[in-house]
């Protein structure tokens, strides 16, 4: 929930499909859990063992881990000014605490935030994005950013991703460790533990499936708020389809190094063409965000 003092602007839709979703996970986390303990009896202390470990490392250290990845790097005034002042007025106009500021070496114009809470977050744009975006319009590209962090969605992300990467790291083991090549096809318990893979393959693609719609919702969201907060929905238009039209001329090693964090990431370095794609993107098509500012944009005007 974003904080009271915030003045972006609340969504109702945003908040409805993140408790939504972590019921929905939470639910499926427990059945999961459940489902292993059933099948490895003499297993669950260590079970339980793991899976909150994995849990509470994925929720405390995700955020670094991901800004590592990306390669950011925290910078200070002196170092990046302009950087420094469009934060520094977004914060001012939202009422909001100032984040970590940081830059990432990486030609891909795009930018991204972390971070468990207003305390710990972080706001990183590329040397690619500050290079090619007017000062109106990264301005842009920062408020959405920071509209992640005032509705916490950045956050429920992060808690949300972690079943399917545990779904699918147990997937794995199963599948390259053999759980039950020690034992008899016929025996029931060797036929148990050949469902463990099975299960944690569905629990995986129902998790994504839950992430990423989520995922698309709150990029319509922080593009919304972005633009009601600044006033400017054209200059956010405006950053979108440059920056779209720029990935286009960046070398495919660097997006494809991109791509993984393709959810944190203000533009994904790939966008699906064809209509099942599409249901597994991280983001909404260009069309459906500029529509949508133009919308706004109109709205505004009145």
């Amino acid at each position: 929930m974003p904080r009271a003092r915030s003045r972006y602007a609340p969504d109702r839709g945003l908040t409805g499909r993140m408790v939504t979703t972590m019921f929905l996970i939470g639910l499926l986390y427990v059945v999961f859990v459940g489902v292993l303990i059933a099948v490895l009896r003499g297993s669950w202390p260590i079970i339980l063992i793991i899976t909150g470990g994995l849990f509470i490392a994925q929720f405390w250290f995700s955020d670094r881990i991901a800004a590592y990845g990306m390669g950011a790097r925290e910078v200070t005034p002196e170092q990046a000014p302009e950087l420094h002042g469009t934060i520094d007025r977004i914060c001012a106009l939202a009422d909001m605490p100032k984040p970590k500021v940081a830059i990432a070496e990486s030609d891909v114009p795009n930018a991204f935030a972390t971070g468990r809470s207003e305390k710990t977050a972080l706001v990183c744009a590329t040397t690619g994005l500050l290079r090619r975006l007017e000062p109106e319009e990264l301005e842009g590209v920062l408020a959405h950013e920071m509209s992640h962090v005032a509705h916490r969605d950045v956050a429920v992300m992060t808690i949300a991703s972690f079943l399917g990467v545990l779904a699918g790291v147990i997937t794995r083991i199963a599948l390259w460790g053999g759980f039950a090549r020690s034992r008899p096809g016929n025996d029931p318990a060797g036929i148990l533990l050949l469902l463990i893979p099975l299960i944690s393959a569905v629990v995986y693609a129902i998790s994504f499936l839950l992430t990423r719609l989520l995922s698309r919702y709150r990029e319509l969201s922080a593009d919304r708020a972005a633009a009601v907060l600044t006033g400017r929905p054209s200059a956010l238009a405006s950053a979108l389809t440059k920056v779209s039209g720029q990935m286009a001329r960046i070398p495919t090693e660097d997006l494809r190094k991109a791509e993984p964090y393709n959810a944190f990431y203000f533009m994904p370095a790939f966008s699906a063409k064809e209509s099942l794609g599409r249901l597994f993107s991280s983001h909404p098509t260009l069309e459906q965000r500029l529509d949508q500012l133009s919308r706004i944009s109109a709205d505004l005007s009145r």
